[in-house]
């Protein structure tokens, strides 16, 4: 059973006051990737012009709801209490985009209804996911 969930919201995407602007992401969980949360971003609010989705941690999203978290390319922090804030890192820049704490709050429990904290292991098609590795090769 494949259940996904995906909610568009408003992420203001910062670069400087003056540059500001609001766009409309997509926060997508897939029930047979119970771990993973994803950001999608359309091709209007690319540099290349291309659809992008970064894929991070559930885990690390909600805990960026209470704290300063994350290692690497994504990190998540409260800005105040109704806003959120995600970087995104990679070679070619960097994306800092805010977003209402309550839209991320209402994603994280309907992922959570799907896939309780803690069961995500019940989720896990491990054997498939070594073939699709396998067959990469």
């Amino acid at each position: 059973m494949l259940t996904v969930i995906d909610q568009a919201l408003r992420a203001r995407l910062c670069a400087s006051p003056a540059r500001d602007r609001v766009i409309t992401a997509t926060l997508i969980y897939q029930c047979d990737d119970p771990l993973a949360a994803r950001l999608a971003f359309p091709a209007s609010a690319t540099l290349d012009g291309a659809e992008v989705t970064w894929a991070f941690a559930r885990d690390l999203l909600a805990a960026g709801l209470r704290m300063p978290t994350g290692d690497g390319d994504v990190h998540v922090w409260p800005c105040g209490r109704r806003r959120t804030m995600i970087e995104l890192s990679s070679p070619v820049g960097v994306a800092l985009l805010q977003l209402d704490t309550e839209d991320v709050q209402d994603f994280l429990t309907r992922s959570y209804t799907a896939v309780p904290p803690g069961e995500e292991s019940r989720y896990l098609d491990l054997d498939a996911a070594l073939a699709a590795l396998l067959a990469e090769e």
